[in-house]
């Protein structure tokens, strides 16, 4: 059973509506058990969804059980990148200037920042959808990190330079399919292949330069995912084609390995429970569920329908 959520969210936000203000206070997703699922729609691509889920409550098709969900559109900014949109591969919650934002990456190539839970765009790119694009980071700059796996390649978005701006410092990385900021080491993890690499990114806002500071070759390949373990700020999640590893940013090697294979996400919650997707037999893809999995302790939740590709802990931490 699932812990006593510490607040609990009154009001479900839809940010697809009418623009809202936005919280003065952090909002009940830092005590960080809600999740958030990139739910695809392969046949339908302007059904496609980003959805904050519940998961104190058991049947995810009632209404109580979603949050909040987005998608772009005209009105919300995103005129001229719909046709960007369908496949949605990440989403993330941070903070920028004190406030709370969400990164969202596409396989049709979109890019986007924008506010929660008002949903507004603050920054997007069409990195292309021949390039894939997989993962998304906001980095302290403001700029944002794409991971693309078909394009090969983590690029340095300068976000921070306007709305539209597509300048971009590119580092080549094979099957590149996972970033993620590391305040305290001030690195960029990127994962691609069995490589997960140190970037240390330097230069102005305005020209960044990305410097390799270390690469670790993990045991297995097929690189996938990259997350925090909220629990414990030294260890970051990563999968691969055959097995989950818990890695340690201080030690700089793989210090736990499990027997997970095809996992597409994983990442844990502030009390260690893990979240996980993995592609289920009958969705419409090969890389899609309807069900999301807990662990330590165990449970699933399932949103019938949904062609789910991952889900996240929905916390602005990076560590």
């Amino acid at each position: 059973m699932f812990r006593t959520l510490a607040v609990l969210l009154a009001t479900v936000f839809t940010a697809t509506g009418p623009a809202q203000a936005e919280p003065s206070a952090p909002p009940p997703a830092e005590a960080g058990r809600l999740v958030a699922i990139t739910d695809q729609d392969y046949d339908n691509a302007s059904a496609a969804r980003i959805r904050l889920m519940d998961p104190r409550v058991a049947n995810w098709s009632a209404p109580a059980a979603q949050k909040w969900t987005w998608h772009p559109t005209s009105a919300n900014g995103f005129g001229g990148l719909t046709s960007a949109w369908g496949l949605p591969t990440d989403v993330k919650l941070r903070r920028k200037a004190g406030a709370y934002v969400a990164l969202v990456s596409d396989s049709r190539g979109l890019a986007g920042l924008i506010t929660y839970p008002g949903g507004r765009r603050l920054w997007a790119a069409d990195v292309g959808a021949p390039n894939n694009p997989h993962s998304v980071e906001l980095l302290p700059d403001g700029n944002v990190a794409v991971a693309a796996s078909t394009g090969g390649f983590v690029r340095i978005y300068t976000a921070s330079q306007g709305s539209g701006s597509t300048t971009s410092v590119t580092y080549p990385l094979h099957d590149a399919h996972g970033v993620h900021w590391d305040p305290a080491r001030k690195v960029l993890w990127a994962l691609g292949g069995d490589k997960l690499a140190a970037l240390r990114i330097v230069g102005t806002p305005a020209a960044p330069i990305v410097e390799e500071s270390k690469v670790f070759t993990l045991p297995t390949g097929g690189g996938h995912d990259l997350a925090p373990a909220l629990e414990n700020r030294d260890l970051l999640w990563v999968s691969t084609g055959t097995k989950v590893y818990r890695f340690s940013k201080s030690a700089g090697r793989v210090v736990a390995a499990f027997d997970l294979p095809k996992i597409k996400s994983v990442s844990s919650m502030p009390n260690a429970q893990q979240v996980r997707t993995t592609p289920k037999s009958g969705c419409r893809t090969s890389w899609c569920t309807d069900t999301v999995d807990f662990a330590v302790p165990a449970a699933t939740r399932t949103l019938p329908g949904a062609e789910i590709y991952k889900a996240r802990v929905w916390s602005s931490r990076y560590e």
